[in-house]
Parts: structure tokens; C-alpha cells; sequence
């Protein structure tokens, strides 16, 4: 997949990478201000249920 979709993008090698890297970064930006927010009422990170291990005695 990664080099099918460095074969279609135009130019150069350093003009792939920094299409590519803009692209990284609106993913990021997506992920960060759209997509986490809105799934975070969903996961409730706090409601952690681990007991402590028993101790050898």
C-alpha cells in the first residue's frame, strides 16, 4: 500500500516526502481536534478495575 501510494504522487523524491508529511500531519491534526474528542465519552480511561496482586506470605 505505502508504495502504491508513493508511486502516484507527483514529483520528485523530497516533493513525495513533503506531500506526504503534510498529509501525516492533517491526519494528526484530524485525530487530535476531531476524532479523539468525540470518542473520549466513550472510553472512560478512570474506571481502571485492577486488584493488586496477592503477596506471597
Amino acid at each position: 500500500m505505502y508504495a502504491a501510494l508513493w508511486r502516484i504522487l507527483p514529483g520528485p523524491w523530497w516533493v513525495r516526502l513533503l506531500i506526504l508529511l503534510v498529509l501525516l500531519a492533517a491526519v494528526l491534526y484530524a485525530l487530535t481536534f476531531w476524532v479523539f474528542p468525540w470518542v473520549s465519552p466513550l472510553i472512560s480511561p478512570g474506571d481502571v478495575s485492577i486488584e493488586p496482586a496477592p503477596t506471597a506470605t
